[in-house]
C-alpha cells in the first residue's frame, strides 16, 4: 500500500504514517507493544514475555493473515491493523482490528491509520459493503479513534463475549461507504 498521511509529533514536527505488510524482521518492534502491560488489557490474548513467542505468533498468525499491516511512523512499525473478511452470507462485511504501542497513544496515529484503511479497503475487497469494529465498553480511547475516523456507533452488545475470563459488553461501530 502506497498510501500515507502525516501527523505532528509533540514538538509539532511532521511524522509520516504509512501501512505495509509485516516481515519477520519486525519482531523487535512488534515485541514493544506485544509485551506492554498497558496495551495487553485490550487484546484478546495475553501479554508476550519473550521474542521467541512473538516470532512464532508472527509466523503462525500475522504473516498468513490475508490483510494485516504494520502501522509505521516514519517507516518503523509502532502498531498493527487488520481487516478480517467474513464468509458465506456474511461476506459483505469485515471486522477492523488494531493495536498501537502505548507511547503513541493520543497522537492521532491510529486514527490516521484507520483512515488509510478506509481509503482503500472497499476497492481492495470486492463486494465489501460494511466495515465494523467491536470495542470493549471500557476502551474509551479506541472508541474515540473510530469516531474521529468516521465510524458510526451502532450500540452496545450486552454480555457479548468472554474477555480474559470475564463476560464483557462491547460497543459496535460500523463504516458503510454509502452512508458516509
Amino acid at each position: 500500500m502506497d498510501e500515507q498521511t502525516t501527523v505532528l509529533n509533540r514538538s509539532r514536527q511532521p511524522l509520516t504514517v504509512t501501512l505495509r505488510e509485516f516481515e519477520l524482521t519486525d519482531v523487535d518492534d512488534y515485541f514493544v507493544w506485544a509485551s506492554d502491560d498497558r496495551v495487553s488489557p485490550w487484546w484478546r490474548w495475553d501479554i508476550f514475555t519473550n521474542k521467541e513467542d512473538v516470532l512464532t505468533f508472527m509466523e503462525e498468525t500475522v504473516l498468513p493473515h490475508p490483510w494485516m499491516r504494520a502501522i509505521c511512523l516514519d517507516g518503523r512499525p509502532v502498531g498493527a491493523i487488520s481487516v478480517t473478511r467474513r464468509t458465506a452470507e456474511h461476506q459483505c462485511r469485515a471486522e477492523l482490528g488494531y493495536v498501537i504501542a502505548s507511547q503513541y497513544w493520543g497522537r492521532g496515529i491510529t486514527t490516521e491509520a484507520v483512515k488509510l484503511v478506509l481509503g482503500t479497503i472497499f476497492g481492495d475487497m470486492e463486494g465489501l459493503e460494511r466495515l465494523e469494529a467491536l470495542v470493549l465498553v471500557q476502551n474509551v480511547g479506541s472508541q474515540k479513534v473510530l469516531e474521529k475516523a468516521g465510524f458510526t456507533k451502532e450500540g452496545i452488545l450486552k454480555k457479548y463475549l468472554i474477555h480474559k475470563g470475564k463476560i464483557s459488553d462491547m460497543v459496535m461501530y460500523s463504516f458503510i461507504p454509502s452512508e458516509n
